[in-house]
């Protein structure tokens, strides 16, 4: 099984990203887990139909510790598997804690055992590296791949850099490795181009350029992914194409990041070519 995580910048995309991808993958015949580590408990919605499940947090302040795995991961498009780790009320406690919980909760009831036959498991992480709880993911060895979806501007870049720092030093006590960053555009000045030279730069790979579309928030106000909500559409088969992207993947690296002043220079030489 292959461990996945996707890190980035807040409100870059990174749910969407993932559960469009994941939706590829299921339609590949994969069978997926998508473990949400994010107190809005929003990262397997559009899998979903909706935010119909309580979280692993919710479901153990109700019931106490006697759950069923059933109880915490519940069944989404394309036979997927979906867990939402959730977190404390607004302003209380710890939400890294929450991802915490849940995943050593996981754990227990078996949800990664080879009996449930899975390709993959995803954990689509809140932002940035910073806090612990939201590097458990990669800190504990329970991702092995990293990627990071990122655009061309400057702090969803500062972001992916910041992050790379964090691979960096969870990579030399286990194997954690980067699989490349996914460029969720943003419509910037030689965006495609500048991502390139910055993954070039850090030694990865841009995964693929996913482009700006708005069949995206459509699919999203039907509470879908763009592969269930229309199949046919161009945007569909971007993210079919990041699927297979991600499948045949076999560069794997310990980042090289870039000091800051390294990265402001990019962004200028490409911001300024326009």
């Amino acid at each position: 099984m292959r461990k996945i995580a996707i890190y980035g910048k807040g409100g870059i995309g990174k749910s969407t990203t993932t559960q469009n991808t994941v939706a590829a993958l299921a339609e590949m015949g994969k069978r997926v887990m998508v473990v949400g580590c994010d107190p809005k408990a929003d990262s397997t919605r559009l899998l979903m139909g909706g935010l119909v499940q309580k979280t692993v947090l919710d479901t153990l302040r109700d019931e106490g510790e006697d759950v069923e795995l059933d109880d915490i991961c519940k069944t989404g498009y394309g036979k997927t598997r979906c867990t939402e780790s959730g977190g404390p009320e607004p302003g209380v406690g710890c939400a890294g804690r929450g991802i915490i919980t849940s995943i050593n909760m996981l754990e227990q009831l078996g949800a990664y055992d080879d009996s449930q036959r899975l390709d993959y498991t995803f954990y689509d992480v809140l932002g940035d590296v910073v806090c612990g709880g939201f590097a458990m993911p990669i800190r504990e060895g329970k991702a092995k791949e990293i990627y990071v979806v990122c655009s061309g501007e400057m702090m969803a870049m500062y972001a992916a850099n910041n992050i790379c720092k964090g691979i960096v030093k969870f990579a030399q006590a286990g194997g954690v490795r980067l699989g490349g960053l996914i460029c969720n555009s943003r419509n910037c000045d030689n965006e495609r181009e500048m991502i390139e030279e910055l993954a070039r730069k850090i030694g990865t790979q841009m995964i693929h350029f996913v482009p700006r579309d708005n069949d995206v928030q459509r699919a999203e106000i039907n509470r879908k992914t763009v592969i269930e909500w229309n199949p046919e559409c161009g945007q569909a088969e971007e993210y079919r194409i990041l699927a297979r992207n991600i499948e045949k993947n076999e560069m794997f690296v310990v980042p090289k990041p870039l000091a800051i002043e390294e990265l402001e220079a990019l962004l200028m030489a490409f911001g300024l070519a326009a």
